[in-house]
């Protein structure tokens, strides 16, 4: 808390949680299990290894959650290497342009059951120290975070046109007359195709405005 550069790092973090309505202040229900969390530090370096930023995340220790109280199914799936590898040769063949994409905070765009945590360290509230965090939305460390973060983005994206591929469910395939194009889904990165640069664009700002 001393350093100002991490200092900086974890109030942009902590901006973000609230941005995000991560969670409501409230009191701490008796007996309830309140899952407790620590702040993680990282340096972020540029591609010739110069330092580009100081990032700090506030997260989660998923052990201390409770099976039944606080989680309940927890399984995610990720993109099959095959057909990464099927995506790129379709888009290689057809000259079409790729882009990849990362979701900034993904995790926080996941929706949840009831969950309890402690509030971040270094920015508790003073009017109302003894109160817990009610989370709104998944938080990184949960064991259930991968699972409600996916859910979120399919079913948003099969809202909006495309369509989940039956052989890999992290496959989201969009198709409109003439046009077309691939979503890949690998956690919070993301690998787009199509068959035109303005088809990219449009979908690229359609996934800016909601995550």
């Amino acid at each position: 808390l001393a350093n100002p550069n991490w200092r900086a790092a974890m109030a942009v973090e902590y901006q973000a949680l609230l941005d995000n309505i991560t969670w409501r202040l409230v009191p701490r229900p008796p007996g309830a299990n309140i899952v407790t969390g620590k702040w993680l530090f990282k340096h972020k370096y540029h591609a010739d290894k110069s330092l580009a930023r100081h990032k700090a995340r506030w997260v989660v220790r998923g052990f201390s959650q409770q099976h039944g109280v606080d989680y309940d199914e927890t399984f995610s799936p990720v993109v099959k290497p095959a057909t990464i590898r099927t995506v790129l040769s379709i888009a290689a063949s057809c000259s079409w342009p790729i882009h990849q994409l990362d979701v900034k905070n993904a995790f926080l765009h996941g929706d949840l059951e009831t969950v309890y945590a402690h509030q971040p360290s270094g920015f508790v509230d003073p009017s109302t120290p003894d109160y817990v965090c009610l989370l709104q939305k998944s938080l990184y460390g949960l064991k259930q975070a991968p699972r409600a973060w996916h859910q979120r983005f399919a079913t948003y994206v099969c809202k909006h046109g495309f369509t989940a591929a039956k052989s890999d469910a992290s496959l989201f395939i969009f198709k409109d007359g003439v046009e077309m194009a691939y979503l890949l889904l690998y956690v919070d990165n993301i690998i787009l195709t199509a068959s035109s640069s303005d088809l990219l664009r449009r979908i690229i700002a359609h996934l800016s405005s909601e995550f």
